[in-house]
């Protein structure tokens, strides 16, 4: 498998891509075409710095070559996406709670038919059930959470403890009703999602009168 030559034009449009738009790629995405088409590495060395397979490289570039020109033809100015006064309130009270590994008060706030899953993994349904859904996050202070946005919903950022990089291992999906927490998505064992998904940190979020 080789991968696909730039037309002039495109080699032209990546270049002149701004640090912003290639913070919004998937990682391995963004790695692959900065070494090669903004750097100048062969597919080869790619492989060789990367240590992923040259079907993976080929794959990554492809995507990530078409993320980009997808990205370019967007109008110049794209709405930032918004949480109401009620919603980034709830979030942060979940981020707060939990990096304070006050579970109870995660608990109270849980809804009768609450809902939690860890993606892949298993499905808890009802209060009772969900409520040993923090049993292990109890156990240990391995993460702590930063709230942001996946896909443009309220979400909490799941870091590791000491981590040099700051961009996170994970995101866990919340969605509240009032004051009650419906369901919960923790992503910690589908890290794959990370990578395709829309993240961003809540300071990118305006807030609007509720």
């Amino acid at each position: 498998m080789v991968a696909e030559p730039l037309s002039q034009t495109e080699a032209r449009q990546i270049a002149a891509t701004s640090l912003r738009t290639f913070m919004r790629l998937p990682v391995r995405e963004r790695s692959s075409i900065i070494l090669m088409d903004v750097l100048g590495y062969s597919l080869s060395e790619l492989c060789s710095i990367t240590g992923m397979t040259m079907p993976t490289v080929t794959a990554l570039l492809h995507r990530g070559r078409a993320r980009l020109r997808d990205m370019a033809a967007e109008p110049d100015e794209q709405p930032l996406p918004v949480l109401s006064v009620a919603e980034k309130n709830s979030l942060a009270f979940y981020v707060d709670r939990f990096n304070a590994r006050d579970f109870e008060a995660l608990k109270d706030r849980l809804a009768e038919d609450a809902k939690a899953e860890l993606v892949g993994e298993v499905v808890m349904r009802g209060r009772d059930e969900v409520s040993s859904y923090f049993g292990n996050y109890a156990r240990e202070d391995r993460w702590w959470l930063a709230p942001g946005l996946v896909e443009g919903r309220p979400a909490a950022l799941a870091f590791e403890q000491g981590a040099v990089l700051r961009t996170p291992a994970y995101f866990i999906v919340l969605n509240w009703a009032g004051d009650s927490l419906l369901a919960i998505r923790d992503f910690r064992y589908a890290r794959y999602a990370l990578e395709a998904a829309d993240v961003k940190p809540i300071d990118a979020a305006f807030v609007r009168d509720a």
